[in-house]
């Protein structure tokens, strides 16, 4: 569900918690019909436990949407990153904790969010994972897909499905882009060429996440 508004003659797109509560539904359902097709990419050259990991996220998510009472959509997002970094299973908790929980960072007591405002929560979310890892572009990882994404959304139109579509799209492309690529972190940096022609599973979930935000806005 979204909201429009019309502001000087033009009608603006506004997401409030009805849209959250879609886009983070649509997330955790993508994430659990993707367990195992990341779980077996990860086995590849991980520990093979990142299906099991974004599985946990997922039903994390769908439980605190269904306590979700007030309509502040800040301590919503804030606690779930706070639930992800709860989450054992190797770095994705504190990851995908990490970068949920910065996209709280943009927000304030807004119940609802424009454009620009969906471009500042996706910026902040990289901004914090930049706090905490030195991966960039081309180093194999979750940040392929996420620094392309944040990319994509500030060069999109002031509007928030067209911030979501970009995302989503840029995103997938990132995924694509990290077969190409030898790792250089984690268990898989031991790998070297053996690596090229499998994509990230980081980056693979990553583009999960953007894909399900634009699907149920």
């Amino acid at each position: 569900m979204q909201v429009l508004i019309k502001n000087c003659g033009v009608l603006r797109m506004l997401l409030v918690k009805d849209s959250f509560s879609s886009m983070f539904r649509s997330v955790a359902l993508l994430w659990q019909n993707n367990t195992a097709r990341l779980g077996e990419i990860d086995s590849r050259f991980g520990d093979g436990d990142h299906g099991v990991t974004i599985g946990k996220m997922a039903a994390l998510i769908l439980s605190r949407l269904d306590e979700w009472r007030d309509e502040s959509i800040r301590s919503f997002i804030e606690n779930l990153g706070s639930g992800f970094m709860e989450i054992g299973g190797g770095s994705a908790g504190p990851l995908y904790g990490t970068l949920v929980g910065g996209f709280a960072e943009a927000l304030s007591g807004e119940t609802e969010v424009d454009a620009a405002t969906l471009k500042a929560m996706f910026a902040a979310g990289r901004d914090a994972l930049f706090d905490i890892t030195k991966a960039r572009v081309g180093d194999k990882t979750m940040m392929d897909a996420l620094i392309p994404a944040v990319e994509a959304a500030q060069q999109a139109e002031n509007d928030v499905l067209s911030v979501l579509r970009a995302s989503a799209s840029a995103a997938d492309q990132g995924v694509r882009d990290t077969e190409n690529m030898v790792s250089k972190f984690g268990r898989a940096r031991s790998y070297g060429d053996k690596t090229l022609g499998t994509p990230d599973v980081g980056a693979v979930s990553t583009a999960l996440l953007f894909e399900g935000l634009s699907q149920g806005a």
